[in-house]
């Protein structure tokens, strides 16, 4: 896969697919940090001399524009972090759009409309695609956390612009996690949390095979507790899965890798507006209750085990951590984590959330901008947009 940095852009129209999926109240965005990250591909582009034409989607509107999802609040964000004008377009393709592309010169940004304003998106169909790759004559995708769908801005356009690489994100990403499933340091060790045992069979079962230890939290641990033979209360769980947690521990067992789960819990009634009731063993958790956040003595447990790791892996709650009365186990092994003399990897929204609460985000070594693309990542799926910019290499 060929990336920005090799590429000569000097005089050129570059279309970058970026994810600026950004968090919005209203018309204010909550949180730019997708912007900040997509700045130094978008610099590296300027500074040698190209006009830029930069794409995303914001949220799921239906195939049709929608007010409540335009990028307009992003062009004004874009502009002050890149101290130059950002023109935004009425829309992300059409004649008026291609007369607006033709007409920049060097230095100047574009950008378009949302993406998924058009059906033709989401569907990677091809006249889409070919309109949205004339706007450009070289394609850049720095957008992981859209890497894993099979959609016109990540795919179909390659098929009809023949420079294509990846930005500087990209190439972060695929850096860093490939190292760490490639070549890892050992000890290697994961810790999954979250809520369900559904979202994260595939990242389990393929973690398997590369880690020394693993740690299984967050309500996602209450099924493998339940399948053990164990009383969770009123407990999320997935009962339909006890059999593949039975196996996922058992798999562990025969291949050596270390597997442990929460030994006591901080308990509750209610996830949102509740408080917590107490702290119990996994052995006596109420009927009436549920488990709601792993307790001290699991806290005690997990920083042990990973102590000596030299790589880690993070993706997943401890607990209901948006509700503080429950966020205390999130928060302290994310405070372990961060102090480890260790390659440390971590993503998926909630984790990355957990972090920038603590204030820790410089002390981690990566932190992957991906959510579903991240788990399939590590899953070892095909990467639909990675496939695509290795053909053009």
């Amino acid at each position: 896969m060929r990336f920005l940095d090799e590429m000569t852009v000097s005089g050129k129209r570059v279309l970058i697919r970026v994810d600026y999926n950004v968090p919005l109240k209203g018309d204010v965005i909550v949180d730019d940090n997708r912007i900040k990250q997509s700045l130094p591909t978008l610099n590296l582009a300027l500074d040698r001399g190209a006009s830029l034409v930069i794409c995303s989607h914001l949220g799921r509107p239906k195939g049709a524009p929608d007010p409540a999802f335009s990028l307009k609040p992003v062009a004004a964000r874009l502009s002050e972090l890149l101290g130059r004008q950002v023109v935004m377009a009425p829309d992300c393709i059409g004649p008026q759009v291609q007369a607006m592309a033709q007409s920049l010169a060097p230095g100047q940004v574009l950008l378009l409309e949302n993406l998924r304003f058009h059906p033709g998106e989401t569907k990677n169909d091809p006249d889409f695609s070919r309109e949205l790759a004339g706007l450009g004559q070289v394609y850049v995708n720095d957008a992981f956390g859209a890497s894993h769908r099979a959609h016109a801005s990540v795919v179909g356009v390659t098929e009809f612009i023949d420079d294509c690489c990846g930005g500087l994100l990209l190439k972060k990403e695929w850096q860093y996690l490939g190292e760490a499933l490639k070549d890892p340091q050992r000890p290697f060790a994961a810790i999954i949390g979250g809520a369900k045992v559904s979202s994260k069979l595939g990242i389990l079962k393929a973690l398997m095979d590369k880690v020394d230890s693993m740690i299984v939290g967050g309500a996602m641990a209450n099924t493998f507790r339940k399948a053990q033979g164990f009383e969770v209360g009123k407990s999320l769980v997935e009962d339909e899965l006890l059999e593949d947690a039975m196996a996922i521990m058992v798999e562990a067992r025969e291949k050596g890798v270390k597997f442990y789960l929460p030994v006591d819990f901080i308990l509750g009634t209610d996830p949102k507006g509740g408080i917590a009731s107490g702290v119990r063993t996994y052995q006596d958790i109420p009927a009436g209750e549920m488990i709601l956040d792993t307790g001290p003595a699991s806290h005690t447990l997990f920083a042990e085990v990973i102590k000596n790791a030299k790589t880690v892996i993070w993706n997943g709650p401890m607990g209901a951590f948006e509700n503080p009365a429950f966020a205390q186990g999130s928060i302290n092994l994310c405070r372990v984590v961060a102090a480890l003399d260790a390659m440390t990897i971590l993503g998926g929204g909630d984790t990355n959330v957990i972090v920038e609460q603590t204030g820790l985000t410089d002390k981690f070594s990566f932190i992957s901008t991906g959510g579903g693309s991240f788990l399939e990542f590590l899953e070892g799926k095909e990467m639909p947009a990675f496939t695509a910019l290795e053909k053009k290499s």
